[in-house]
């Protein structure tokens, strides 16, 4: 259980009125294309960060952080792009957005404990974005997790939040995962029209558990520096779009995959042409995915999971060494299929795992690490979580 509420009375001398939280995020399959109005497929993680707050009647915001050790003050009235910076941003964000959006919002006090691993590739920003927001929503009467299209407004105020003030690019899936996503099911959103599929993803044995029981997603944070702020992503953003205007579409979303080479033939260059690629089999990938997870077909899951990884790796360009031999170890020791997860350049991978090998999985990832004599990864199984609450 969280320490928030314990950690909120000692720091501000008073409990909290209530402790929210929200849920960190791995993407099953449907990597850089929320950017492209694509479609993805993830699920919320059991693991979730926490929010114990209390309204204000001023316009301060007091952030205490128990993975920082700090509290922090800010004037909500200085709040703007570009500040305040670093991890403040994401709580002092979301009240600016909601502001901005007309609502009536004010100081309020935080304490922030997490679960979510940051800098794995795991959406730690975005479940603090949405465990705040959550509580901003109850305590000021906002009534934006009434329903799916509440949450959907609120998710956009995140991702604005992460966006202008913390300066940092992402798309808008990881929030809609925080706030949307059920357990027991991946979400598949559509990007472009915001719509929503709930996919059954039961793999463990046990009541409730379909026909894919017995086996095991394990997520892999390879501890390798993750960062989205530092202008690969953009590079990425910039090229697609670039694309897409020399192929005369709105978005990637809009090319269709069928004679796929010979419409990318007209690109200007090489490095257009595997980017697009990418994306573009990369939702259809997303497609066939929810299609194979419908009939319960976990072989073809793992087949699209390790075409994902190696369009990421060679066409998209964003895996790394650590990622690369993640994977590798993780197919070697029986994955039916294994990827990188999340924006790239470090953070996360995903393995699809019979229940029985999971031991040898991990132990063999464990094992690449230490002769590469690299930091040691640390390996977890997940289920499909719930999203954003109130907890208490």
């Amino acid at each position: 259980m969280t320490r928030a509420p314990g950690i909120h009375l000692e720091v501000f001398g008073s409990a909290p009125h209530g402790v929210w939280s929200a849920p960190g995020r791995v993407n099953l399959i449907g990597e850089h294309t929320d950017y492209n109005d694509g479609l993805v497929l993830p699920i919320a993680l059991p693991q979730r960060t926490y929010a114990a707050c209390s309204p204000r009647d001023d316009g301060l915001l007091r952030v205490h952080s128990a993975q920082a050790g700090a509290t922090v003050e800010v004037d909500l009235a200085s709040v703007g792009p570009g500040s305040p910076a670093g991890w403040t941003a994401y709580v002092a964000g979301v009240l600016w957005a909601l502001a901005q959006d007309g609502h009536d919002v004010r100081g309020m006090d935080v304490t922030v404990d997490s679960e979510v691993p940051v800098g794995a590739g795991l959406s730690s920003s975005a479940a603090l974005e949405c465990a705040v927001g959550a509580a901003a929503s109850d305590l000021f009467g906002l009534g934006l997790l009434a329903d799916d299209a509440s949450r959907a407004r609120l998710a956009t105020a995140c991702v604005r939040a992460e966006n202008d003030v913390a300066g940092a690019p992402t798309g808008g899936m990881d929030q809609s995962a925080s706030l949307l996503c059920r357990a027991d099911h991946a979400l598949l959103l559509d990007c472009r029209t915001g719509a929503t599929e709930h996919v059954s993803f039961v793999l463990g044995a046990g009541p409730g558990a379909d026909a894919g029981h017995g086996h095991v997603l394990l997520v892999t944070d390879t501890r390798a520096e993750h960062a989205l702020n530092d202008g690969q992503y953009a590079q990425r953003v910039a090229s697609c779009e670039s694309a897409a205007a020399e192929l005369g579409v709105s978005s990637l979303r809009d090319v269709d995959p069928t004679g796929l080479e010979g419409s990318l033939a007209v690109l200007s260059d090489d490095v257009l042409r595997r980017r697009a690629r990418h994306v573009v089999t990369e939702i259809a990938r997303v497609r066939a995915a929810v299609a194979a997870l419908r009939q319960h077909d976990l072989v073809e899951v793992g087949r699209l999971f390790d075409a994902s990884h190696a369009s990421l790796r060679d066409d998209y360009e964003v895996s790394c060494d650590e990622l690369d031999v993640s994977v590798e170890a993780a197919r070697a020791a029986g994955a039916l299929g294994a990827r990188m997860t999340g924006g790239g350049f470090g953070g996360s991978s995903i393995a699809l795992l019979p229940a029985d090998a999971v031991a040898d999985a991990e132990r063999a990832i464990a094992a690449a690490f230490a002769e590469r004599g690299w930091r040691a990864p640390a390996s977890f199984a997940v289920t499909a979580g719930d999203s954003a609450h109130r907890d208490a």
